[in-house]
């Protein structure tokens, strides 16, 4: 098991600047850091990446679908055509950084709604695109991890049930689920259970609190939700998803309006410490 924390706490585009910062990160134990993948070019993130390996940290990345002309699920054409080319451009990226899984909503872009339910024709057009980029990413090293993310940020395949049907259903070794408390904590209604019922789907786990604070703090079932991916056999990433005020835009995204801890020191210092003994007692 390697644990993670994720940089959106921060910054949506790591650099230099963050040196000093994920030094800190990894003397406080971490394994490596989940990197966002927002904005630049593959240079920009194979520049990243040397320097977390001179600091020592292992990576992963994370991103979003960012615009409705790039929506996957959309009934034009043109849109699915820069779906795809979005989600090539994040494979580069995550490949140039020297990571090897893409984590996030990458089925839908993130806050916008149709107004029902995902239809049999938006799931056809998801695969399609999803088959795509899941060729595209087998050939560069890549694993997607899509996230079911709760129904007031998305509206595709919101529980794990659903999302691991939907993945099944394509039937692509380059694209899998990821498993996040927070969301599961809204969606699910035995979330323990939802994982372990599609444990064999998850390849990255995000462990963030119900209140998107500092893991432990909250009411998180912690001690059986490690108890459950232990036992599954799961071996990779926990990687830490907190979030606060510091970027404007994020917090509007993530509907967040007030900070959940005494400084971000607190998120990756205490948060560390509830995997760590969390999963040593499981």
């Amino acid at each position: 098991m390697k644990i993670g924390f994720c940089m959106l706490l921060w910054t949506t585009s790591v650099g230099e600047e963050h040196k000093a910062l994920l030094e800190d990160i990894k003397a406080t134990g971490y394994d490596g850091v989940e990197v966002p993948l927002f904005e630049g070019t593959p240079d920009d993130y194979a520049a990243v990446g040397k320097m977390l390996d001179e600091i020592g940290l292992d990576r992963t990345s994370i991103s979003i679908i960012p615009t409705v002309e790039q929506h996957p699920l959309s009934d034009d054409p043109a849109d699915r055509e820069r779906a795809v080319e979005h989600l090539n451009w994040l494979i580069d990226c995550s490949a140039a950084l020297g990571a090897g899984c893409i984590g996030g909503p990458l089925h839908q872009t993130l806050g916008h709604f149709s107004g029902a339910a995902t239809t049999d024709a938006e799931f056809d057009r998801a695969r399609a695109v999803h088959a795509r980029v899941g060729d595209y990413a087998r050939a560069n090293g890549q694993m997607i991890a899509l996230e079911a993310v709760n129904r007031f940020e998305s509206y595709f395949a919101n529980t794990m049930d659903d999302l691991c049907a939907y993945t099944r259903s394509l039937n692509h070794p380059a694209i899998k689920t990821m498993y996040d408390t927070f969301h599961a904590n809204i969606e699910e209604q035995d979330p323990i259970a939802a994982y372990t019922r599609n444990a064999a789907n998850v390849v990255h786990i995000h462990i963030s609190e119900n209140d998107r604070g500092v893991p432990g703090r909250g009411h998180v079932p912690w001690a059986e939700t490690f108890k459950a991916i232990k036992a599954s056999g799961y071996d990779d990433w926990l990687t830490i998803e907190a979030f606060g005020r510091g970027l404007p835009d994020l917090a509007a995204a993530t509907r967040v309006w007030r900070d959940f801890a005494e400084s971000p020191e607190a998120y990756y210092k205490d948060g560390f410490k509830c995997i760590r003994e969390g999963w040593d007692a499981a």
